[in-house]
Protein backbone atom coordinates (compact mmCIF):
# COMPACT_ATOMS: atom_id res chain seq x y z
CA UNK A 1 0.00 0.00 0.00
CA UNK A 2 1.07 3.67 -1.21
CA UNK A 3 1.99 5.92 1.67
CA UNK A 4 -0.40 9.07 1.76
CA UNK A 5 1.23 11.78 3.35
CA UNK A 6 -0.33 13.25 7.18
CA UNK A 7 1.32 16.68 5.97
CA UNK A 8 0.22 18.56 3.21
CA UNK A 9 3.14 21.40 1.74
CA UNK A 10 5.36 19.75 4.43
CA UNK A 11 3.63 21.78 6.84
CA UNK A 12 0.14 21.81 7.15
CA UNK A 13 -1.55 18.51 8.74
CA UNK A 14 -3.82 16.58 6.47
CA UNK A 15 -5.54 13.97 8.59
CA UNK A 16 -9.33 14.98 7.22
CA UNK A 17 -8.80 12.60 4.68
CA UNK A 18 -8.38 9.82 6.54
CA UNK A 19 -10.78 10.97 9.08
CA UNK A 20 -13.58 10.60 6.72
CA UNK A 21 -12.99 6.87 5.74
CA UNK A 22 -13.64 6.06 9.13
CA UNK A 23 -17.03 4.68 8.54
CA UNK A 24 -18.06 4.47 12.72
CA UNK A 25 -16.67 8.07 13.06
CA UNK A 26 -19.14 9.39 9.83
CA UNK A 27 -22.17 7.44 11.23
CA UNK A 28 -21.48 8.77 14.94
CA UNK A 29 -21.39 11.92 13.63
CA UNK A 30 -24.29 11.86 11.46
CA UNK A 31 -26.92 13.46 13.31
CA UNK A 32 -25.24 16.07 15.03
CA UNK A 33 -24.95 14.04 19.10
CA UNK A 34 -21.94 11.66 20.05
CA UNK A 35 -23.78 9.56 22.97
CA UNK A 36 -21.66 8.10 25.37
CA UNK A 37 -21.43 4.32 23.32
CA UNK A 38 -20.58 6.07 20.19
CA UNK A 39 -17.49 7.93 22.60
CA UNK A 40 -16.45 4.47 23.67
CA UNK A 41 -16.90 2.90 20.69
CA UNK A 42 -14.17 5.13 19.22
CA UNK A 43 -12.02 5.15 22.63
CA UNK A 44 -12.01 1.49 22.03
CA UNK A 45 -10.70 1.42 18.64
CA UNK A 46 -8.30 4.29 19.58
CA UNK A 47 -6.42 1.65 22.17
CA UNK A 48 -6.94 -0.67 19.36
CA UNK A 49 -4.98 1.49 17.31
CA UNK A 50 -2.13 1.90 19.68
CA UNK A 51 -1.73 -1.74 20.54
CA UNK A 52 -1.02 -1.87 17.02
CA UNK A 53 1.73 0.25 16.56
CA UNK A 54 4.02 -0.40 19.31
CA UNK A 55 8.13 -0.72 18.22
CA UNK A 56 9.77 0.61 15.33
CA UNK A 57 7.95 1.44 11.74
CA UNK A 58 8.24 0.04 8.44
CA UNK A 59 5.63 0.51 5.23
CA UNK A 60 2.79 -1.60 6.73
CA UNK A 61 3.01 -0.17 10.38
CA UNK A 62 3.48 3.62 8.28
CA UNK A 63 0.13 2.51 7.66
CA UNK A 64 -1.45 1.59 11.03
CA UNK A 65 -0.03 5.12 12.54
CA UNK A 66 -1.98 6.79 10.11
CA UNK A 67 -4.41 4.96 10.96
CA UNK A 68 -3.85 5.75 14.60
CA UNK A 69 -4.05 9.32 13.75
CA UNK A 70 -7.13 9.13 11.84
CA UNK A 71 -8.74 7.58 15.33
CA UNK A 72 -6.77 10.38 18.08
CA UNK A 73 -8.38 12.86 15.43
CA UNK A 74 -11.85 11.43 15.32
CA UNK A 75 -11.66 10.80 19.24
CA UNK A 76 -10.87 13.85 19.81
CA UNK A 77 -13.74 15.61 17.78
CA UNK A 78 -16.14 12.91 19.03
CA UNK A 79 -15.32 13.26 22.93
CA UNK A 80 -15.68 17.50 21.91
CA UNK A 81 -19.17 16.95 20.48
CA UNK A 82 -20.52 14.80 23.13
CA UNK A 83 -19.14 17.17 26.40
CA UNK A 84 -20.75 19.91 24.04
CA UNK A 85 -23.71 18.32 24.04
CA UNK A 86 -23.77 17.49 27.73
CA UNK A 87 -23.40 21.55 28.56
CA UNK A 88 -26.39 21.80 26.85
CA UNK A 89 -28.19 19.48 28.95
CA UNK A 90 -26.71 20.73 32.06
CA UNK A 91 -27.59 24.56 31.34
CA UNK A 92 -30.75 23.89 29.97
CA UNK A 93 -31.80 22.08 33.40
CA UNK A 94 -30.20 25.16 35.41
CA UNK A 95 -32.16 26.62 37.49
CA UNK A 96 -32.53 30.01 36.25
CA UNK A 97 -31.28 33.18 38.67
Amino acid sequence: MARASWISDDTTPDLDAHVGQLEHFTQSIADGVIDAKELATQEQNLVGAMKAVEGSLNDDQHGKVTRLLAEVAAYSVMRTLHELAQARVQQAVAPKA
